[in-house]
């Protein structure tokens, strides 16, 4: 199956954090956090509608300066999200700069804020260039069952965590994969065309197998088919793509649940490893996994890959190391469970 999906780190395992995830065959991408992201391409920056912040540690949120710096001056509505008192913090951010000349400006750039808690209860807020940047629109939302996103084709999904802060994880889903089987397409007379994209959004909005869809036929003819007929002779449908995002959360009884639930077999996991299994108790003293621990959360998940990163600098040159526990933990070789 052709991913749709395509997540790289922005840095290295040992730089700060960023997942940048481009989309197949789409001038979109969206990224898990906002560390320094100096070394991503302005053409790929560009392309970002939507920003997942798990909390604004300084390594988390300095590329919001870099991404103003990039988007005043042209035309563009992009979606943050992250959790309690994040408008607050983009506000301070926007609030550090002047902006007496906006309504000179012909384009506008506007950030839609959303913030919300482990509850599901939030807050979403609006600003615009032309506007300074005054906060606009802001209103309590409720989120339910997680999800942060919702569109006809994916899902971007929370869980709360605990940092000595709130801090967010994030799974990103394909609803499912529709497949068109061409040959299929040929015996029935009918051709590839937009009607295709017409048939798929039903068959991900779940409508009634009688619903009339408009086809095209190869002779150039158009017909009607129920959605069911189409359904059932010319596609198949299998689950979507996952990639999920973990990172700064204490190893405990109550994390350790809501991440095992919130990546459950993820195609790719990106998980904080930030100290060794060696420095377990370091690690807790801090709030962070360990090697080990990330590893184990990844198997009992049943996740398909694994993607350690946020080392600490500490093991600078261990590498192999660190990612060794990793795969061993991962693959259940480790030993022991997680300490």
């Amino acid at each position: 199956m052709r991913p749709r999906f395509f997540p790289s780190l922005v840095n290295d395992r040992f730089g700060d954090a960023a997942v940048y995830v481009d989309f197949l065959m789409e001038r979109r991408a969206i990224m898990f956090d906002l560390g320094d992201i100096s070394g991503l391409p302005p053409r790929e920056a560009l392309r970002l509608s939507d920003v997942f912040v798990s909390h604004t540690h300084i390594d988390h949120f300095i590329g919001f300066d870099q991404l103003l710096r990039l988007y005043v001056g042209r035309e563009k509505r992009i979606r943050l999200y992250g959790p309690p008192g994040f408008i607050d913090r983009v506000e301070a951010k926007l609030n550090g700069y002047t902006w007496n000349l906006t309504e000179r400006f012909r384009v506008d750039l506007v950030f839609t804020v959303t913030e919300v808690a482990g509850s599901g209860e939030g807050r979403r807020a609006r600003f615009g260039l032309r506007n300074s940047f005054r906060r606009q629109d802001e209103q309590d939302i409720q989120v339910r069952n997680g999800v942060l996103l919702d569109e006809t084709s994916l899902r971007v999904r929370f869980a709360e965590l605990e940092h000595r802060t709130p801090c967010l994880g994030f799974a990103l889903q394909e609803t499912e994969h529709v497949n068109v089987w061409k040959n299929r397409l040929a015996e029935l007379g009918l051709t590839i065309g937009p009607w295709l994209n017409t048939m798929k959004a039903a068959i991900y909005d779940d409508l009634d197998d009688d619903t009339p869809i408009q086809v095209e036929r190869t002779n150039s003819d158009t017909d009607t088919l129920p959605l069911g007929f189409l359904r059932e002779n010319i596609v198949s449908i299998t689950p979507g793509q996952k990639v999920a995002y973990v990172t700064d959360a204490a190893y405990n009884p109550a994390n350790a649940a809501s991440i095992v639930k919130l990546v459950k077999n993820a195609d790719t996991l990106f998980i904080e490893a930030t100290f060794a299994r060696r420095d377990t108790e370091f690690a807790s003293d801090r709030a962070h996994l360990t090697t080990k621990q990330a590893g184990e959360l990844a198997r009992a998940a049943g996740v398909k890959r694994v993607e350690p990163f946020h080392f600490s600098s500490r093991y600078t040159g261990e590498d192999e190391t660190l990612l060794r526990e990793v795969d061993d933990a991962f693959h259940g070789t480790s030993g022991d469970e997680a300490e």
